[in-house]
């Protein structure tokens, strides 16, 4: 289960990825816009007013992330991206930390760019700090003997979860298309007691809450807190600095690749942001 509210207890550090993402995609007047993985519904509504013209569609696999999303007014549906396939006036696909959840979304990338109209963008932003301490002191935690056990089948990620940039430009330049493919590390500021803690509780630590009853959940916790303080140490103003990285790819599904996304003439790029290298 997701909880919406602990998602979006960090939302401006967890949306800057996200516009910086969208950010990239060259199209001018899609027909159809799909938010897949659209959570609480909270950047579905960038895509509207980025597209006003177009048909946006809304997806998560979250009966509570969804609830939350027509909450808030967007007409999101439970669907799993696994098994999602596009319509054929879908001229943009936007999977926002979401395809990390996706052992097989490799697989998926190549299914989704043959099923898409020519011309069609895809744009994908996932997390790919999976060798930081913030998911390492995890998965040792868990293997410790207290947790082993009960944590064997809980699907914590391993390192090699994501690849880097250059993986998913190779994939999709392959599957026909024309790639604009980066990483950026966020150093983010967070505040409060424990506040690595909290912020990998709304994501990370999903499994693990989800496999641990509330007396071992708090135990879990407990061993792991001052883990993380000493990986990330708290500064004397009570914040910490917490480094991020992500992986983001935006491909346009073209009959001939033809060369990056940013050198084609004609190919409706606008560059509406500069992502750091």
């Amino acid at each position: 289960m997701w909880d919406p509210g602990k998602y979006l207890d960090y939302d401006d550090l967890r949306a800057r990825p996200f516009h910086d993402l969208i950010g990239r995609i060259g199209a001018r007047a899609p027909r159809r816009v799909v938010d897949l993985g659209c959570g609480p519904g909270h950047l579905t509504g960038v895509l509207r007013e980025r597209w006003p013209g177009a048909e946006v569609e809304a997806l998560d696999s979250s009966p509570e992330m969804v609830a939350a999303a027509r909450a808030a007014g967007v007409a999101a549906e439970v669907a799993d991206v696994r098994t999602w396939k596009p319509r054929a006036d879908t001229d943009v696909v936007v999977s926002n930390a979401v395809l990390q959840w996706v052992p097989e979304h490799r697989e998926l990338l190549r299914r989704w760019v043959g099923e898409l109209p020519e011309g069609a963008w895809l744009a994908v932003q996932m997390p790919g700090n999976f060798r930081a301490p913030s998911h390492e002191l995890v998965r040792s935690l868990a293997e410790q003997p207290e947790w082993a056990d009960a944590l064997a089948g809980a699907g914590l990620r391993a390192e090699d979860t994501v690849d880097d940039p250059i993986g998913y430009a190779e994939l999709l330049a392959e599957a026909g298309c024309a790639v604009d493919a980066w990483e950026t590390t966020y150093v983010q500021r967070l505040t409060g007691r424990d506040a690595v803690l909290e912020w990998i509780s709304g994501t990370a630590l999903r499994p693990v809450r989800a496999a641990l009853d509330d007396e071992g959940w708090s135990r879990f916790r407990e061993r792991l807190a001052p883990l993380l303080d000493e990986a990330y140490p708290p500064r004397a103003d009570g914040t910490t600095w917490f480094s991020f990285r992500r992986v983001f790819v935006v491909a346009q599904c073209l009959s001939e690749n033809s060369g990056p996304l940013s050198s084609r003439q004609g190919s409706g790029f606008q560059s509406l942001s500069s992502p750091a290298a």
